[in-house]
């Protein structure tokens, strides 16, 4: 079948190009999108010349269905949706028929953008064959406390989510017994949180080539086995863990009836892409 031509445009602040700031009621269509879109997310994928890590969903916020029409700059068109926004950008299609041929053109050209850690929210919008698609980071809303603090709220968090089976992806998981705090293991979780917000990545292995085991071994944790998820952009514990949730390999990680224990912390640089980071590393010793 003969692909029909489409245009394609990528829109971020701070250009100020060209956007609307109409809301726009969600289609069959745009839901569908949204739901291609965070299947994509949710497997590690090769993108350009690397790839990406497992991704947790965004979430559909309504603010950011934007008409694909319009001539309103694109700082203009946030403000007036009011979405309290840190970083966004907006891709907008013409030519795609349905969600499925939307989802190929942007997985062709535009799977840097979907695949962003940093970005928390999307919104989707139609009109036709013209299709503009918004992902964005809010600004942090929470006011947090020191990243042990933090660090065992997450652990209460975890454990709340361990206490109730569950389904991650199409795996069943009883409920398992609560992990207990381990500061070796958050020693390690802190160092590895600032490490990815100072230095601006986002991944399990460190700038030095370290996998989560290498770090957890040279603080002296001898452990049979361990685990981490991590997180971007979510400014609260309970996001955190609402995103590994819905992510069906962080929610099979927080659930592995085998982790015994856990150390958690967040970091927080202004000047990197996400602006605030997060790490679990769950273990059980020797």
């Amino acid at each position: 079948m003969r692909v029909p031509p489409f245009v394609a445009c990528l829109v971020g602040l701070p250009l100020g190009l060209a956007f609307c700031a109409s809301v726009q009621a969600m289609t069959g269509d745009e839901a569908q999108l949204i739901e291609a879109i965070n299947s994509y997310r949710s497997q590690a994928q090769r993108c350009a010349s690397g790839g990406s890590l497992e991704l947790p969903p965004l979430n559909s916020d309504t603010r950011l269905a934007l008409s694909p029409e319009g001539t309103r700059d694109l700082q203009q068109a946030m403000t007036r949706a009011a979405y309290p926004m840190v970083n966004v950008q907006a891709i907008s299609l013409s030519g795609p028929r349905d969600a499925r041929a939307a989802m190929n053109v942007i997985e062709e050209s535009f799977c840097q953008v979907v695949l962003d850690p940093q970005f928390v929210d999307i919104g989707v919008s139609q009109e036709g064959r013209d299709w503009r698609i918004v992902l964005a980071r809010p600004l942090l809303s929470g006011r947090l406390g020191d990243w042990q603090t933090e660090g065992q709220k997450l652990l209460q968090e975890i454990n709340a989510a361990r206490g109730l089976p569950r389904q991650c992806g199409g795996q069943p998981f009883a409920a398992a017994s609560p992990l207990s705090w381990n500061t070796t293991l958050a020693g390690v979780a802190a160092t590895h949180t600032r490490a990815m917000a100072n230095q601006n990545f986002f991944d399990h292995i460190d700038r030095d080539g370290r996998t989560p085991g290498d770090r957890a071994e040279l603080a002296g944790y001898l452990y049979q086995q361990v685990g981490e998820n991590i997180a971007a952009g979510r400014d609260t514990p309970r996001k955190v863990v609402d995103g590994w949730l819905a992510s069906p390999g962080h929610c099979a990680t927080l659930m592995n009836p085998a982790f015994r224990e856990l150390g958690a912390a967040y970091a927080v640089d202004p000047k990197s892409d996400a602006g605030i980071y997060w790490t679990g590393l769950f273990g059980i010793a020797q």
